[in-house]
C-alpha cells in the first residue's frame, strides 16, 4: 500500500508541475498588451478637408523608458499595412518570434506601439458613418497623426525604432523625410519606396474601379455591401498576395486549389467595407519618397522578398532607390520554402537576423 500511495503522489506532482508549466509558457509567450484611443481635435488633412474629431486606435506593450534628458529610448513604432491593424502582430509568427522574454524586441524591455492607421481597424473610417463624404487622407496624413499619436497621446518624444510592412513599409521611408531625427533607425519590410506606377498602380486601379462601376455601390450610399464589386477586390488580393511555390506544394491538386479559394472567400468577405477599402488604396495616390530620400539620416535596413508580386525584382527599383540612403541597406530574400510573396513581411523568423543587425548598428 505504501509503494502505491508513494507512486500516486509522485504521479500527481509530475501532472500538477505539468499543468503549472504548460499553462505559464502560453501566458509568458504572449505579453500583456493596453489598448486605447487617442483623439485628434480639428485634425487638417492635405486636401483641405478636416475632421472635428480624428480617433486613433492602438495597442501596447511594455512600458516607456527615459534618459537623464527626457528621452525616451525603447519605444517601437510597427505599422500595418492596406487593409490591416496594429492586432495582427500579435501573431505566433511576428510576436512569437520578437516580442518574448529574450527576444529582439521584448517586450519586458521595449515600448512596443502598434497602431491602427486612418481608416483602418478601430480609428476612424468612412464606414463609421460619413461613407464617402470621409475626407480623402492620403499617407502624409497618417504619418502626421501618428506622429501626434506618439507626442500628444502617449508622450514619446523618440522612437528606438520604425518597422512597417507593405503600406507601413511606404509609410516608414515617410517617416524616415518628414521626421528624420525622431528615430534610431527603420526597418521598411515589402514596398518600393517610389510613385505607385506599372502593374502595381494598375491593380489597384482595378479594385477601385470596380467598386466605383458598380451599380450597387450607389456613390458610397449603399445599404448592403456591393457584392459583385468585392468578389473583384477579393479576386486581385489574392493574385497580388500569392506566392506561387507555396500554393503549388500546399494545393497541388486542382479540387485542393478550388477548396483553398471556396475558403478563403468565406474567411475574408464579410470583413470588407466597400468605402474603407477603396478609402485604403486611394490614400497610396501620391505615394511618392524618391526625390527626398536623401533627408533619411537614421540606418535603415530594407527588405523585399524575391517571390513578391507587388514589388518584384526584376525591376531593380529597390537597389537603385536605396543608393540615395546615406547609411541604408537593401537585402533581397530567395524564394523559399518559407517565403510566402508578399506576406513574407510578416513571417519574422525569415528575416529577423537583419532586425538584430539593424539594432546593433543603431545602439547609442
Amino acid at each position: 500500500m505504501s509503494r502505491f500511495f508513494l507512486r500516486f503522489f509522485v504521479c500527481a506532482l509530475v501532472l500538477i508541475l505539468f499543468r503549472e508549466c504548460h499553462a505559464a509558457g502560453p501566458q509568458s509567450a504572449t505579453p500583456a498588451t493596453t489598448e486605447g484611443d487617442f483623439v485628434v481635435k480639428n485634425f487638417q488633412f492635405r486636401s483641405g478637408e478636416s475632421l472635428p474629431e480624428l480617433r486613433l486606435h492602438y495597442m501596447t506593450l511594455g512600458r516607456p523608458a527615459k534618459n537623464a534628458q527626457g528621452r525616451v529610448t525603447n519605444a517601437v513604432l510597427i505599422l500595418h499595412g492596406t487593409g490591416g491593424t496594429g492586432h495582427q502582430f500579435l501573431s505566433p509568427i511576428f510576436a512569437g518570434e520578437l516580442f518574448g522574454p529574450g527576444q529582439l524586441l521584448d517586450a519586458a524591455r521595449y515600448y512596443i506601439i502598434l497602431p491602427d492607421g486612418i481608416g483602418h481597424g478601430k480609428s476612424s473610417k468612412p464606414s463609421d458613418g460619413l461613407h464617402a463624404h470621409f475626407p480623402q487622407y492620403d499617407y502624409d496624413d497618417m504619418v502626421a497623426a501618428h506622429h501626434r499619436l506618439l507626442t500628444e497621446g502617449l508622450g514619446v518624444n523618440h522612437l528606438r525604432l520604425v518597422m512597417g510592412t507593405s503600406m507601413g513599409c511606404m509609410h516608414s521611408f515617410v517617416w524616415g523625410e518628414t521626421y528624420p531625427d525622431f528615430m534610431d533607425a527603420l526597418m521598411p519590410l515589402a514596398c518600393l519606396p517610389v510613385q505607385i506606377a506599372g502593374r502595381n498602380r494598375i491593380w489597384r486601379k482595378m479594385t477601385m474601379d470596380a467598386i466605383r462601376n458598380d451599380p450597387e455601390w450607389k456613390g458610397g450610399e449603399y445599404s448592403s455591401e456591393p457584392q459583385q464589386a468585392l468578389r473583384t477586390v477579393l479576386d486581385l488580393l489574392l493574385v497580388a498576395g500569392s506566392a506561387p511555390l507555396y500554393m503549388q506544394k500546399t494545393y497541388p491538386t486542382r479540387d485542393a486549389a478550388d477548396n483553398e479559394l471556396d475558403d478563403y472567400f468565406k474567411a475574408r468577405f464579410a470583413a470588407l467595407d466597400a468605402n474603407d477599402f477603396l478609402y485604403q488604396v486611394n490614400s497610396s495616390r501620391n505615394y511618392d519618397p524618391s526625390p527626398q530620400l536623401a533627408k533619411i539620416t537614421a540606418p535603415v535596413m530594407y527588405i523585399n522578398s524575391a517571390d513578391d508580386f507587388i514589388n518584384p525584382p526584376e525591376l531593380g527599383i529597390a537597389e537603385r532607390e536605396i543608393k540615395k540612403v546615406k547609411n541604408g541597406r537593401f537585402v533581397l530574400l530567395p524564394i523559399s520554402d518559407e517565403t510566402r510573396g508578399h506576406g513574407t513581411h510578416t513571417r519574422a523568423a525569415i528575416w529577423k537576423q537583419y532586425l538584430q543587425e539593424l539594432l546593433e548598428k543603431s545602439a547609442h
